[in-house]
């Protein structure tokens, strides 16, 4: 800001150059506030002044005061960071691409490589094979593991246009678009719904994925197994209950010749 603006700033808002007459009338203006203000009661000057102080004295020290326009700049900045952030409002569309089974990353690499190699920058932009992380339970120990949402399929975020479309399905392992009927009908794309459902979204986990996130059972209701730790070690049981929130087992061991139901983590036990 220049010199004559801070002026003009300090000034009220009057303008360097203004004629005389346009100055006079607001200097008019301001005494004659000024007069009334002192020929008002006694009491209602201090009313004033009172009602000045509390809204002062409403704020607590350590809170920042900031303008409106601000204030709305840092909510409009949060929600441009979290739109950004959804696989939605990105460029393009996202389609469903079908592979050979067991060679989703051989056609991502491929296809990355054909889109270098075509200069294809502008159309594609995208590819993604979609992953969960599952709890599996294997020998009694559990473990998390990385898995393929949809085997064989692999997600692509492009603009459709003949050149794209041939690009992609003609990538060494593609065997064609999910959505595509009739040769020459271009495919359809994800729904805002699916989009958000396979790709992760940051800042929160959807209820379908959180459904996913639940332990992958390697144990059955019926199921004979061994006891590997605690008081009962090297009993033979039953699985009685399974309780895949709490990770608990419910087991029919034979102890001195009677069945006793033992609750267990999935850690305690191992199949036969």
């Amino acid at each position: 800001m220049s010199n004559n603006e801070d002026f003009e700033t300090a000034l009220g808002g009057l303008a360097v150059g203004e004629p005389d007459d346009a100055i006079a009338d607001e200097l008019a203006a301001d005494e004659q506030a000024a007069d009334e203000l002192a020929d008002a009661p006694a009491d209602v000057v201090a009313d004033e002044v009172v009602a000045d102080e509390v809204v002062a004295d409403d704020v607590p020290a350590d809170v920042e005061v900031v303008a409106e326009e601000d204030a709305l700049g840092v909510e409009d900045s949060a929600a441009a960071e979290i739109a950004e952030d959804d696989p939605w409002t990105r460029p393009g569309s996202w389609y469903v691409v079908h592979t050979q089974s067991g060679y989703e990353k051989k056609v991502t690499a491929n296809l990355h490589a054909r889109i270098q190699s075509m200069n294809m920058e502008d159309q594609i932009f995208e590819v993604v094979i979609p992953m969960e992380e599952v709890v599996e339970f294997k020998n009694g120990k559990k473990q998390n593991v990385q898995r393929k949402v949809f085997p064989g399929y692999i997600l692509v975020r492009c603009n459709m246009t003949d050149e794209s479309w041939y690009c992609i399905r003609n990538t060494p392992g593609v065997t064609g678009f999910v959505g595509q009927s009739d040769r020459g009908q271009k495919p359809t794309p994800l729904g805002r719904r699916d989009v958000r459902n396979f790709l992760s979204v940051k800042g929160g986990v959807t209820g379908e994925q959180a459904a996913r996130a639940k332990p992958k059972l390697d144990f059955e209701e019926g199921e004979s197994v061994r006891v590997k730790e605690g008081p009962f070690a090297d009993f033979l049981g039953t699985i009685a209950e399974i309780n895949a929130d709490h990770m608990k087992l419910k087991v029919l061991v034979n102890i001195f010749g009677r069945e006793t139901l033992v609750e267990m983590d999935f850690s305690q036990v191992a199949k036969l």
